[in-house]
């Protein structure tokens, strides 16, 4: 079987998923760390001097001082490039070009010594680009302090590449890992490169091949040291909007940067997801054309939900294949994903934050996957009958882009909950008005939107919920009777909307004082004397014999460490604990006399 073909689907390319930077070819061993690299001819290592701060002043004492000068000359005469990188898929091609149009020397590499010579003699011709053969020739022709980029695939291919440009490099030089890395990843090599005083940044690139060709959105976190000297490279090549403001700032120490990719991704993976349930709205329910579709794509497109993605969703539903007929209905209705989505549900779930609307769509990619059991299933299970739309189809029209608007809003605002419990977590200081200009442009998820985010960041830094911001608040407000329109109708007509559903259940439940989660605590502490607490007595945890079985409490108890386990009630076994659930942890001793009062 041959391989993918390639459709274009308009006249210039446009951006798609940020892909895997991986090369063909298997990977090469060099000599381990703290062994001497080669020496480039007629150069060599320039050395600290005795005494000095500086990793790069040459050594003048004695009678070598003469002869490490003049190799230090070479050296510097050597040393042509601005940056590095390595990895050269269209995602590093496309950087390197960009790079170089904004005046910046790049040195190119891949493992793959021969695409090295291709990308000179094709992509690159006529530019200021260089090449390398060699890691050792690439760290020679590179100026101090040394950046270097990796657009590689994310794991150990990352890890394997450090481990050989270390020994290669000087106190001070700089590793960019520009790939989808984990942040933990990230978070670990900027650690261990700190001890060997390697300056790391994990930067998250977003764009796709256009974006990195004519400006991506970058989110550079690590080692605060390397930002003044990759400051004026990143931020010339970045997106730019407004008034020219770049799509790219410092994020934060260590995994911030990937962290806030991830995020973003998940985003991606949401706005993607809302999209498609419009979509199935318009097709199913409304039995809309592809023509109707995309002009009703096109209209959306000149207001709030003004984007990247709502501009080519109309692209592809205008799109027709080579027989004249639209290109939509052929594709295999099975969603692929690379992960990211799926690392920012989980780091939902390990925060605490219920970032229910990207959980969704991850799901929902799932469940596309079982193309054959949905085969089977959609020949056994039954749903409502078809019935054709009765309403008024223009103003339904509006409820579906009311109802995906509203749900956007709780998308971002989910995925900021999580930046804010994260840079709580690890101690970052996150910029959110920053990340949202960073989102502005050049990157998938970019929209007109995000500068309202930014707006209301700007109005009030320390906000702790977009939903509580006056303008999403009135916007959410203002599309709350659409929204629920759009929802029962597609509910009655048994089409599956799993973000649009969770994201007005999660409305619904943030603005709710009360919550039955009450009974779910008097359940655990029927069933496991997990305790509850009062809301008249915050900060009192209580135990409750439920049964009215068992030996009675009693009145007064001392736990192992001190604490006073007081019995309010003893004929039905209440009685308070007068610190966090977590104690029962921390006293297993106490835990067990303490379900010998509660089980007969």
């Amino acid at each position: 079987m041959g391989g993918p073909t390639f459709l274009r689907w308009s006249n210039r390319r446009q951006a798609g998923p940020m892909a895997c930077h991986q090369d063909s070819a298997p990977p090469f061993r060099l000599a381990s760390a703290g062994k001497p690299r080669p020496e480039p001819p007629g150069a060599s290592r320039i050395r600290t001097r005795p005494g000095s701060s500086s990793p790069y002043a040459p050594c003048t004492s004695g009678l070598l001082a003469p002869a490490r000068s003049a190799a230090a000359a070479v050296a510097a005469a050597m040393a042509q490039a601005d940056i590095a990188l390595i990895g050269l898929a269209v995602m590093g091609q496309n950087l390197i070009l960009n790079m170089n149009d904004h005046g910046f020397v790049v040195c190119a590499f891949n493992r793959t010594v021969s695409k090295v010579d291709d990308f000179l003699a094709n992509e690159a011709k006529g530019t200021k680009v260089l090449g390398a053969h060699s890691l050792e020739e690439m760290a020679s022709k590179l100026k101090k302090p040394r950046r270097i980029i990796l657009l590689v695939k994310a794991g150990q291919a990352v890890d394997d590449f450090i481990e050989k440009l270390v020994p290669l490099l000087d106190i001070g030089d700089i590793i960019i890992d520009g790939g989808n890395s984990e942040y933990r990843d990230t978070m670990r090599r900027c650690r261990d490169l700190k001890e060997k005083g390697i300056l790391f940044v994990g930067s998250g690139v977003s764009g796709g091949e256009d974006g990195a060709r004519y400006g991506p959105s970058l989110m550079p976190g690590g080692n605060k040291e390397a930002w003044p000297h990759i400051k004026a490279i990143f931020q010339g090549i970045a997106a730019k909007v407004g008034t020219g403001e770049p799509c790219c700032d410092w994020v934060g120490d260590e995994g911030a940067g990937h962290f806030v990719k991830m995020v973003h991704n998940g985003i991606e993976y949401g706005d993607m997801q809302l999209i498609c349930e419009a979509y199935h709205l318009m097709r199913d329910v409304l039995c809309m054309g592809h023509a109707e579709m995309a002009k009703a794509f096109e209209e959306w497109n000149k207001t709030e939900l003004d984007s990247f993605l709502i501009e080519i969703t109309a692209n592809i539903l205008k799109f027709q294949d080579a027989d004249g007929k639209h290109l939509l209905p052929k594709i295999r209705d099975s969603a692929g994903q690379k992960g990211t989505g799926k690392w920012t549900a989980i780091s939902a779930l390990e925060y605490g934050v219920p970032v229910t609307l990207i959980g969704e769509a991850v799901f929902a990619r799932c469940l596309s996957s079982l193309k054959d059991e949905r085969i089977q299933a959609s020949k056994k299970l039954k749903g409502p009958q078809n019935v054709p739309f009765e309403g008024d189809k223009k103003s339904f029209l509006e409820d579906i882009r009311k109802a995906l608007y509203a749900s956007k809003i709780i998308s971002y605002a989910q995925g900021f909950m999580l930046l804010r419990q994260a840079a709580t977590e690890f101690g970052w200081t996150l910029n959110y008005g920053g990340i949202a200009l960073m989102w502005r442009g050049g990157c998938i998820i970019r929209s007109v939107f995000l500068g309202k985010i930014k707006d209301a960041f700007d109005r009030n830094p320390g906000l702790q919920n977009l939903l509580l911001d006056d303008f999403f608040k009135s916007a959410v407000e203002n599309c709350q009777d659409s929204w629920r329109r759009a929802i029962s109708t597609g509910v009655q007509a048994g089409i599956p909307m799993p973000c649009f559903t969770t994201a007005l259940s999660f409305y619904d439940g943030y603005r709710h004082e009360m919550l039955p989660a009450n009974l779910i605590q008097a359940q655990r502490d029927y069933f496991g004397a997990h305790t509850y607490e009062l809301l008249a007595k915050p900060g009192q945890f209580i135990h409750t014999n439920w049964t009215g079985h068992g030996a009675v409490c009693p009145r007064r108890r001392t736990t192992p460490d001190g604490l006073l386990f007081q019995a309010t009630a003893p004929q039905t076994g209440t009685f308070h604990l007068p610190h966090s659930t977590a104690y029962m942890a921390l006293c297993p001793t106490f835990c067990s006399d303490l379900l010998k009062y509660h089980v007969s």
